[in-house]
């Protein structure tokens, strides 16, 4: 079956599957395979389930006309994305970086929804995978669509702006994470520049943080493609400062010589740069200040990302969706600038360093020793090579630190929760 063909399929069943839990009557149902399943064996399941189609690439799973084969599942999902997002006109936003990456999509998307129908990656499905998925997700209502890039490898940033071809991109920053993959932080640069590469190279638009000199050296010096600046460095559309962080944050921009203020639902000195991305973006696209301003506060931020919670007397930053030392040593930064009496620190493993594991965990402990706060909780097999080292608490397991969480009867503090998402801290605050 060739990609026309499956797109005018597509064109009658718009909703696409790769889930056959997830099946809904009429979708199209793409057989995926994983390192531990085969999706053609599910294939069956799917039709029976109401699926109008399943597209699979093993012949021993065909059986009739419902059922679509092709030479590779994936490659048809990409390409059938790809087919589609050269039907649209519309602009395309893409978002790169190794830290604040959904917290930056989900303000363009509260901001632009201010004035435009806007879709943005649901979640975190931003690979070569979840791109695909973001495109055919797309609609003729939508006005503009924001897509999530991640990346653990070099040319992979490469490989989805050649499937969703954006006309407008950011990176939030470049840090430390996923070194194995990279082969350390020039890797990181590499391969998170090459957004700017592919932007460029076609004409279209960067927004720049001003004040990032990581970011300014990848982009270079001005050339075909059009740079707007945001941040506190020359030639900046808009800067801005914070004036309140306790622990929400009230952030003062400027723009076109006037001073605006607002109040936001997010914690974190970190999250200024990308505020002031969503501000310039906004404008950009011809939003008045106002409706930027209202698409900056109505944001409430989920998912365990800079989020606050309360439990008991406790205010807790919930802060474990992911971890790298980049975000961990901002997040330190961020508690020490709270003007609270007491505060406590919980911190779990990083995953993903490779050799350079021991060194960051220390760099981490490092910071957080610098810090004044009642308590210094430390979890994990990474962390806790350093038990002697430290003050602190120190637990190999989440478990371990769950069972003497009721001792320590933690009280009128905030909280910092933050380490990797495996390490499954959420556990930890049940018990706050």
């Amino acid at each position: 079956m060739t990609t026309e063909d499956l797109y005018q399929l597509y064109k009658e069943h718009p909703v696409i599957c790769t889930d056959s839990r997830n099946v809904t009557p009429g979708c199209l149902f793409f057989a995926l395979k994983g390192e531990s399943f085969d999706g053609n064996a599910f294939a069956s399941k799917a039709i029976g389930e109401g699926a109008a189609f399943a597209v699979i690439d093993n012949h021993e799973f065909n059986q009739g006309e419902k059922y679509l084969l092709v030479d590779d599942v994936l490659q048809s999902l990409q390409q059938l994305a790809l087919y589609h997002r050269l039907q649209l006109s519309v602009p395309v936003i893409a978002i790169t970086g190794t830290n604040g990456k959904t917290t930056t999509k989900e303000l363009f998307k509260s901001v632009l929804s201010q004035q435009y129908h806007t879709s943005a990656t649901a979640g975190n499905l931003n690979n070569h995978i979840g791109v695909p998925l973001t495109l055919l997700s797309i609609d003729s209502t939508i006005e503009i669509a924001i897509v999530e890039m991640g990346a653990n490898h070099q040319k992979e940033i490469e490989f989805l702006c050649a499937i969703a071809r954006p006309t407008h991109g950011l990176i939030t920053n470049v840090g430390k994470a996923h070194l194995e993959g990279f082969g350390g932080f020039e890797g990181v640069k590499k391969a998170k520049g090459e957004l700017y590469h592919y932007l460029r190279n076609n004409g279209n638009t960067v927004f720049l943080n001003s004040d990032n000199t990581h970011l300014k050296e990848m982009y270079g010096a001005p050339s075909a493609g059009k740079l707007i600046l945001y941040g506190n460095g020359e030639g900046s559309v808009v800067n801005g400062r914070i004036v309140e962080n306790d622990p929400l944050l009230t952030v003062e921009w400027q723009y076109s010589g006037e001073t605006y203020t607002v109040k936001t639902n997010l914690t974190g000195a970190y999250n200024l740069e990308n505020i002031l991305a969503a501000i310039v973006t906004g404008l950009h696209f011809g939003l008045s200040p106002d409706q930027v301003n209202k698409g900056i506060s109505d944001y409430v931020p989920g998912n365990n990302r800079s989020q606050i919670v309360l439990k008991g007397s406790n205010t807790v930053i919930c802060d474990y969706y992911n971890a790298n030392p980049s975000s961990m040593h901002v997040a330190l930064e961020n508690l020490g600038s709270i003007s609270a009496a007491k505060k406590v620190i919980i911190l779990g493993d990083m995953f993903e360093l490779g050799e350079e594991a021991a060194e960051e965990h220390k760099g981490v402990l490092d910071k957080a020793m610098t810090l004044n706060v009642a308590e210094s909780i430390f979890i994990g097999p990474e962390f806790f090579r350093y038990r002697d080292d430290y003050k602190g608490r120190f637990f190999e397991s989440v478990r371990e630190a769950a069972d003497a969480f009721a001792a320590l009867n933690i009280q009128d503090a905030v909280v910092l929760v933050k380490g990797s998402r495996g390490m499954k801290l959420e556990q930890l605050v049940a018990v706050l």
